[in-house]
């Protein structure tokens, strides 16, 4: 592991380098929340000569030669010995704002730069999204709901899942088939593992999706089913309302593929660092579950990076083929 360099960007433009409590965190989520950085410093001489810092307050992290996180200081949280404990946000918690959005005939991708261009953040790289949705209506929702629901509708039609995130300082749109890692998780890698199979939360093996005719005056469904598992589980059905000009029998047909599983939850503890390691990549698990191998490659739904000295551990919760959260 390099050199870990943590820099505080005070709201006069000056630069400064505290010194750091050992214990430096960095935790991303795949969707609904910033990236969020924890960490404490020491009150010293060099930050009061150059006047401290406050909330709103820029703060980088650098591990060797790789930019990290870029974000602000939201809270400070201080104590009688001077230590000064901060918890920072990227681009992302801006996102977190309430507004309201009516857009038509626009892809997941053109909501984000639409989003984006008119509140004033950076755009990095954006990978085109290909299910076009025909008219949506947003009220008293965050932004950043409304760009998740945009690629909700990407994958519900298309089976594309695409991740949003703030690439140090520039947010991202990235289809998971571009964030594919050299990275494998085993026995020798990972300290230990929790490890959950259930049908009782996110399987489905019967779609529903339903819509008012106008012309009849009754309701009309799409279904899509599999008998097998009904049989085997007893009939779970997801229900939606159909939103007009979308194509019923085939997002029925789109999300019983993606429900119609048991869903397993595996949670990896104290595996060995790798900064390359965000939510929304995929890296490779090798593992005996006892009821199933894992060996494929699995999505970091949540990753909990941990910086002490030199050492560097990550805590991840991951989902691949039924592994879900």
């Amino acid at each position: 592991m390099g050199a870990v360099t943590l820099m505080i960007t005070n709201e006069k433009g000056l630069d400064f380098y505290p010194p750091v409590v050992e214990g430096i965190t960095l935790t991303s989520s795949r969707r609904g929340s910033p990236a969020t950085l924890k960490f404490t410093v020491l009150k010293d001489e060099e930050m009061g000569r150059l006047g401290g810092f406050a909330e709103g307050s820029a703060v980088t992290l650098q591990v060797g030669d790789k930019l990290l996180f870029y974000g602000f200081i939201f809270v400070k949280r201080r104590d009688r010995a001077g230590a000064i404990e901060c918890t920072a946000y990227d681009q992302i918690r801006y996102l977190k704002n309430k507004d309201v959005l009516s857009y038509k005939n626009m892809t997941a991708a053109e909501v984000v730069q639409l989003i984006a261009n008119d509140k004033k953040l950076k755009l990095g790289e954006i990978e085109p999204t290909s299910y076009v949705i025909p008219f949506r209506s947003e009220e008293n929702v965050t932004l950043l709901d409304m760009i998740e629901t945009a690629l909700d509708l990407e994958l519900s039609h298309k089976g594309q899942m695409f991740v949003l995130y703030d690439d140090y300082g520039k947010l991202t749109l990235q289809n998971i088939a571009s964030m594919r890692l050299d990275i494998l998780i085993n026995a020798a890698a990972a300290e230990n593992f929790d490890y959950t199979s259930s049908i009782d939360e996110q399987t489905y093996n019967q779609v529903k999706l339903s819509y008012a005719n106008k012309e009849t005056g009754h309701w009309e469904s799409c279904i899509a089913k599999d008998g097998e598992h009904i049989n085997q589980w007893g009939l779970l059905q997801y229900f939606e309302m159909l939103q007009e000009g979308e194509s019923g029998q085939a997002k029925a047909e789109a999300l019983l593929k993606l429900y119609n599983s048991k869903t397993r939850k595996l949670k990896i503890k104290n595996a060995l660092g790798d900064v390359r390691v965000r939510a929304g990549c995929l890296v490779g698990v090798a593992l005996d579950l006892g009821d199933v191998i894992a060996n494929t490659y699995m999505l970091v739904e949540n990753v909990c990076h941990t910086f002490k000295e030199s050492e560097h551990f990550m805590d991840l919760t991951l989902r691949g083929g039924e592994f879900v959260v």
